[in-house]
C-alpha cells in the first residue's frame, strides 16, 4: 500500500526541489568555461548574457521593474516572445563537425615543435557523438533554460502567472510547430508548475504567427533564396581576417591549408559552442581559439543575421507584421477600460519561437540599429556595435512587454533577457501606453502582409533590396 500524500510531503518535495536547483546552480559556478564563451553567437548559452545566473539560476531582481515611482500602478499583463532553449546541432552542421573530425584524425600531423595536450585530446580522447537524426532537437539543458525562465517570471510577476490565472487557464500559450519550441513551451509550463504545484496546461501552435518569415514570398525569394542578398557574409567568410584564423587554425593543427576550409574552421568554433551548451563541458576544441579569432568568428555570424534577419534588407523587418500586430492587439485589448459584464483580458501571453523570430521583431521595433552597418570592409570599426546576436538572441532569448495600469494611465515596459530597454525615441524606462503607440503609429496604421509580403504594394519589389536607408 502506498503512503498517503499530505502537505508535509508536499513541503519536503518543495525543499528538496529547491536545494536541488541551488546545487545544480552551485556546480554551474564552479564550471570551467571558455574565456571565448560570450563569442558564439545565437549559440550562445543565456548564461553568458547575465553571468549572475551562473551563481543562482533563480536570481531574480525585481528593481528591473521601472514604473515611474510618483504613481500607483499594478502590473495587468505580460507577453513575453521567447527563444527555445539550447538545442542540438542542425544535420547540417553535424555533418561538417563529422568531416573535421575525420579530417584531424587523418591528416593532423600537431605543431612542429611539440603536441599539445589539447591535441592529443581531440584526436585520442573526443569521440564524435553527434548522429543526424538530432537535428536541432532541445537538450536537456535547453528544458532547464526555459524551466528555469518561467520561475524567475512567476517571481518576478506573481500577480500574472499566478496559481489562480492557471488554474483557470486564463494564460495563453503559442509555439512554433518546430519540435524544439513545443519541447521548450511544455518545459516553460513545467516550470510554472513547479512553481505553483499546478499541473494542467495546453499550448496553441501557429506557424503563421512564429514562422511568419516561411510565409513572406518577397523575403524568401528576396533574401533567404537571393544569393546576393548574403554578399557582405561571403566576401567577409573569404576575407583577410577569416583567412587569418583558418591560417593559424592549420598550423596549430598540422593541417594542409586548402584541406580547412572556412566552413570546418566554423565547424570546430561551433563545436566548442555545442560541447559547452549541451554537455557543460570546456572542450578541447576551444583550445584552437584564442579571443581575437573568437571576435572574428562572431562577426560572421553576426553578419549572417544582419543581413538575412535583421536591419540588413528592409522586408525581413518587415515580415514580422504579423507577430507585431498581434502583440499590440493584445495590450490595447488589455489595457482599456471594460464593463463589469465583460471578461477580464488575458494576463499573460507567452509566445515561443526562433532566434529567426525574434530578431525580426526586434528590428522591426527599431532596437540594436547602429549608425553604420556592419559589412565585409568594416570589422575593425564596428567592435563598439550594438548589434552582436550573442547578447541579442542566445538560447532562451526573450522580449518582454510588461503593461502597467497606472493611475496616469496606462503604461508599457520593454525588457529584452531580463534587463529594462528604452523604447527609440522615448526616454522613460515605462512610458505611457499612447505614448508608445504613437511611436509605432506607422506601422500599427501599415504593415499590411499582402502589401509587404506578396508584391501588392510599393514594398513588394523594393522591399527585396538592400536596405538603402541605413
Amino acid at each position: 500500500m502506498l503512503p498517503s500524500f499530505t502537505p508535509t510531503h508536499g513541503l519536503l518535495l518543495a525543499v528538496l526541489s529547491q536545494l536541488s536547483t541551488r546545487l545544480s546552480c552551485s556546480s554551474m559556478a564552479n564550471l570551467d568555461i571558455p574565456k571565448i564563451a560570450i563569442y558564439f553567437g545565437t549559440k550562445t548559452r543565456y548564461e553568458e548574457v547575465n553571468p549572475h545566473l551562473q551563481r543562482d539560476l533563480l536570481s531574480v531582481n525585481t528593481s528591473v521593474l521601472r514604473p515611474p515611482p510618483t504613481e500607483r500602478c499594478s502590473p495587468v499583463h505580460l507577453t513575453a516572445v521567447i527563444r527555445h532553449g539550447s538545442r542540438y546541432p542542425t544535420a547540417k552542421n553535424i555533418r561538417r563537425i563529422l568531416k573535421l573530425n575525420q579530417l584531424v584524425r587523418t591528416e593532423a600531423s600537431g605543431p612542429s615543435r611539440s603536441s599539445a595536450a589539447w591535441l592529443q585530446d581531440i584526436r585520442s580522447r573526443w569521440e564524435p557523438w553527434y548522429t543526424e537524426d538530432m537535428d536541432g532537437q532541445l537538450v536537456t539543458k535547453g528544458r532547464d533554460d526555459l524551466h528555469h525562465l518561467a520561475r524567475r517570471l512567476a517571481t518576478l510577476f506573481p500577480s500574472l502567472l499566478s496559481e489562480e490565472n492557471m488554474r483557470k487557464r486564463r494564460i495563453r500559450f503559442i509555439s512554433s510547430s518546430k519540435h524544439r519550441c513545443v519541447s521548450s513551451v511544455e518545459a516553460f509550463q513545467e516550470g510554472l508548475q513547479q512553481h505553483w504545484r499546478h499541473h494542467e496546461f495546453s499550448h496553441e501552435v501557429d506557424d503563421q504567427l512564429m514562422r511568419f518569415f516561411e510565409r513572406c514570398r518577397s523575403y524568401v525569394e528576396g533574401v533567404e533564396n537571393n544569393r546576393t542578398a548574403l554578399l557582405e557574409v561571403e566576401k567577409f567568410k573569404h576575407g583577410e581576417e577569416m583567412e587569418g584564423v583558418r591560417k593559424k587554425m592549420a598550423e596549430k593543427l598540422g593541417l594542409p591549408l586548402d584541406s580547412l576550409t572556412p566552413d570546418l574552421v566554423e565547424a570546430a568554433f561551433f563545436l566548442c559552442s555545442y560541447e559547452l551548451s549541451i554537455k557543460s563541458v570546456h572542450s578541447p576544441w576551444c583550445f584552437l581559439f584564442d579571443e581575437s579569432d573568437a571576435k572574428v568568428l562572431e562577426y560572421k555570424s553576426d553578419l549572417k543575421q544582419y543581413w538575412k534577419r535583421s536591419h540588413g534588407h528592409m522586408i525581413s523587418s518587415l515580415s514580422s507584421c504579423p507577430l507585431f500586430h498581434h502583440i499590440f492587439r493584445t495590450l490595447d485589448k488589455a489595457g482599456r477600460p471594460r464593463r463589469s459584464t465583460e471578461a477580464s483580458p488575458e494576463p499573460a501571453s507567452i509566445l515561443v519561437g526562433h532566434a529567426e523570430t525574434l530578431l525580426p521583431l526586434l528590428s522591426l521595433l527599431g532596437l540594436y540599429k547602429d549608425q553604420t552597418p556592419p559589412t565585409a570592409i568594416n570589422y575593425h570599426s564596428q567592435h563598439g556595435r550594438s548589434f552582436r546576436s550573442g547578447r541579442i538572441v542566445p538560447y532562451a532569448a526573450n522580449l518582454l512587454l510588461v503593461l502597467y495600469d497606472c493611475s496616469g494611465g496606462p503604461r508599457l515596459q520593454m525588457l529584452i533577457n531580463e534587463m529594462p530597454l528604452q523604447f527609440p525615441g522615448l526616454r522613460e524606462d515605462a512610458p505611457l501606453y499612447r505614448d508608445v503607440r504613437a511611436t509605432y503609429r506607422h506601422l500599427l496604421d501599415g504593415c499590411n502582409f499582402a502589401t509587404e509580403c506578396e508584391g501588392q504594394g510599393s514594398h513588394g519589389v523594393g522591399g527585396r533590396r538592400p536596405n538603402t536607408e541605413l
